[in-house]
């Protein structure tokens, strides 16, 4: 992929003051709880969430992100009401699916990328050419009228954290954005992530990805196991994990 260069103007986040702001939040689904009631302040710079399968932590992202409406309780970032001003919650976050072909909807890169541009008020044309600034950016001007479908995974990851920096959201949240990507890849999308001024949620089921994260959230069955640093959070839930993985299997 080479070397990602990720400061130009068209990335620059928009400042947050305030943070992710969650009040009260529940949700259920088919009548099963799939996150409890919430309240948190997410102002630091780095947070990373994990825990098991079916903990809850896409359903977070989704909530946080507006995707998905709670049965109770509101989200804001920075004082913006995520479902209730859709056009102010697509300036203030983006988010980056585990698969990148849930995202991309275009046909051609620049397309892709300028889509996001024209949602935030931009003519065609503009949104055309801050595509391409964006791409040269970041090393990739050869990439505007490549086809999405030819990108490699990797590719087409890079391809969609691109479409979201071009957005300058003030957030960003990652829903396991290293998962089936070799090692190279990961390196350099993990690289390419440090160095972005947006603030950053990811949920992942490595502590790898996230041991020098700022805050750490475990989720346990959608209820919150433990928050903290990182240094604090991640040594226990790697510990309950050994720990569930050496028990015997509970196999008929």
């Amino acid at each position: 992929m080479g070397k990602p260069c990720l400061r130009h103007h068209w990335a620059k986040a928009v400042t947050t003051s305030q943070g992710i702001i969650l009040d009260d939040i529940a949700l259920t689904r088919a009548g099963r709880p799939v996150l409890a009631p919430l309240t948190l302040s997410l102002t630091e710079r780095r947070i990373g969430v994990v825990g098991r399968n079916g903990s809850g932590k896409s359903s977070l992202l989704r909530v946080i992100a507006g995707l998905q409406q709670p049965d109770r309780g509101r989200v804001s970032i920075d004082g913006t009401d995520m479902l209730g001003d859709r056009k102010g919650a697509i300036r203030r976050l983006g988010i980056l699916f585990q698969n990148p072909d849930h995202q991309i909807i275009f046909p051609t890169v620049e397309e892709e990328i300028a889509f996001g541009i024209r949602q935030l008020g931009a003519s065609r044309e503009s949104a055309r050419e801050k595509a391409r600034a964006v791409l040269a950016a970041h090393g990739r001007a050869d990439w505007a009228a490549r086809q999405t479908q030819a990108l490699s995974q990797g590719q087409r990851h890079y391809l969609c954290l691109m479409a979201v920096l071009a957005m300058a959201p003030a957030a960003i949240l990652l829903d396991e954005p290293f998962s089936g990507l070799d090692i190279p890849t990961t390196m350099q999308l993990h690289h390419a992530l440090a160095g972005l001024d947006q603030q950053i949620v990811l949920v992942t089921h490595d502590p790898a990805q996230i041991q020098s994260f700022d805050r750490v959230l475990w989720l346990e069955e959608g209820r919150l196991q433990a928050d903290g640093p990182a240094g604090t959070v991640l040594p226990a839930f790697t510990a309950r994990m050994q720990e569930l993985g050496e028990a015997p299997p509970c196999w008929p």
